[in-house]
């Protein structure tokens, strides 16, 4: 009986387990830096979809202002989905706070 009730709740973990990695992959954030002058569209699994430069910002004198800007919005839109992904758990456990899941959500 014990291992009938083990083999259900590990279904019922792979199946959420499913189920959060296509939220993570449909989900889309976008952060935006310099005043939008880049901005980065990216997945919950936080890989990069799209990168959209103001051409106002490319100075080929000044490369090193525009690598800076990509980089504090590919960490912004990264930030963005740890918060949401942890929001979302929040809502999932329904404020149960389960030891060690903040470092799975920061990581």
């Amino acid at each position: 009986m014990f291992g009938m009730d083990l083999m259900k709740k590990l279904k019922e973990a792979q199946e959420a387990m499913g189920h959060m990695d296509v939220k993570l992959t449909q989900m889309r954030v976008e952060y935006s830096s310099g005043g939008n002058m880049v901005t980065v569209t990216i997945n919950g699994k936080k890989e990069i979809l799209d990168v959209k430069i103001d051409p106002a910002v490319i100075d080929p004198d000044d490369v090193e202002m525009l690598q800076d800007l990509i980089v504090a919005a590919i960490r912004g839109a990264h930030n963005k989905v740890d918060d949401e992904i942890k929001e979302s758990m929040d809502d999932m456990l329904g404020g149960i706070d389960l030891p060690g899941i903040n470092e799975i959500v920061d990581t």
